[in-house]
């Protein structure tokens, strides 16, 4: 007599759609897995710096002169920033973007390339700045990408270096810009906003379309998660590596020209500690220092709340004492905002 075989467990029929909306996060959890999620803990920093500035300092700070100041002040740190974004994503460094800032405001305020200006184009002494930027990041990048020199030594050896060349050209003396056609540009206003404000957006509008939407961008992404990947994936690898140096040293030659038009003086002292300052912003800002993800708008937003920071200090004639202390702790209270809506956004897509 055979025996009859039942099954001891019997699954109940899946449900259609039932999977999918299981694993569908809701739109909160989206959104905060997002960019957006990344950089709302600093927009709350900022907005508790702005809120603090009104209340401290009332409509001293409130004014919207004072707003443009802050924004003015953050300018030049902002634009050099930017091009610390994609050396850092790119899993780099770079040391020597304030020396270089220095380097060309010196060269720049030469008196036979300010005579030259006057008698061509005060546009040359937009040029002078830019190449001198370029060139430094190229020997930078041909050190890092094809010397096979860590980013960090290489940058700090052009940190002293172009520092010294700096002294060396200048004779350690502040040399005065006299070209009425630079200055008159470098500090007119357009729409009632400053033109160093418009360069700082412009720069940053141009780092967001490249880095987000751009070949070069990706790439660039892709080699700072794994070098080696992106290489056997066929990506020239130490090309790309020298290009975003060059962009690097560029983004501090447009700083020169902005320092150059704020203080009328091209000096060696320019950019001191700068590059610290960029770094911070960046890192805060929520690109990775290990790289392989960069964001352009954390980067302006890190910018923007180092700078409001140093003008409630200002605004309420505190020590600097208290102002480096309340500095650090506002650093830490935007990355660990900035960590907790990152690590509640990746949960969500995990979910």
């Amino acid at each position: 007599m055979s025996e009859q075989k039942t099954p001891v467990h019997a699954e109940a029929a899946p449900v259609p759609g039932a999977s999918q909306q299981a694993e569908r996060p809701s739109a909160l959890k989206r959104v905060l897995g997002g960019s957006v999620g990344r950089n709302l803990g600093l927009v709350i920093a900022l907005v508790v710096l702005l809120i603090i500035g009104t209340v401290t300092a009332g409509d001293r700070f409130a004014d919207v002169n004072n707003f443009l100041t802050i924004i003015r002040y953050a300018s030049i740190i902002g634009v050099i920033s930017i091009g610390m974004t994609f050396v850092i994503t790119a899993g780099g460094i770079d040391l020597s973007v304030g020396s270089v800032m220095g380097l060309s405001t010196v060269v720049a305020s030469l008196t036979a390339v300010q005579l030259a200006a006057t008698q061509s184009s005060w546009l040359l002494m937009i040029l002078v700045p830019l190449a001198v930027g370029a060139a430094a990041g190229l020997v930078n990048g041909i050190i890092i990408a094809y010397g096979n020199v860590v980013a960090f030594m290489a940058t700090l050896a052009m940190l002293v270096g172009a520092r010294g060349l700096a002294e060396l050209i200048s004779g350690r003396r502040t040399q005065i810009v006299t070209n009425t056609g630079f200055l008159e540009f470098t500090r007119a206003n357009l729409l009632g906003v400053p033109v160093l404000i418009w360069i700082f957006a412009i720069v940053a509008i141009a780092g967001w379309i490249l880095l987000n939407r751009t070949t070069f961008g990706r790439r660039t992404v892709a080699i700072g998660g794994n070098a080696e990947a992106s290489r056997l994936a066929g990506i020239k690898v130490r090309r790309h590596l020298l290009m975003v140096y060059v962009l690097s040293g560029f983004t501090a030659g447009i700083a020169g020209i902005m320092m150059l038009g704020r203080t009328t003086a091209g000096t060696s002292t320019h950019g001191t500690l700068v590059e610290l300052d960029a770094i911070a912003a960046v890192v805060v800002g929520g690109t990775l220092l290990i790289g392989g993800r960069g964001t352009i708008v954390g980067t302006v937003l890190g910018v923007l709340i180092f700078s409001t920071l140093t003008n409630v200090f200002t605004q309420n004639n505190l020590d600097t004492s208290v102002q480096a202390i309340a500095k650090g702790l506002i650093i830490v209270v935007a990355v660990l905002l900035q960590q907790r809506f990152a690590t509640h956004g990746a949960a969500a897509q995990k979910s």
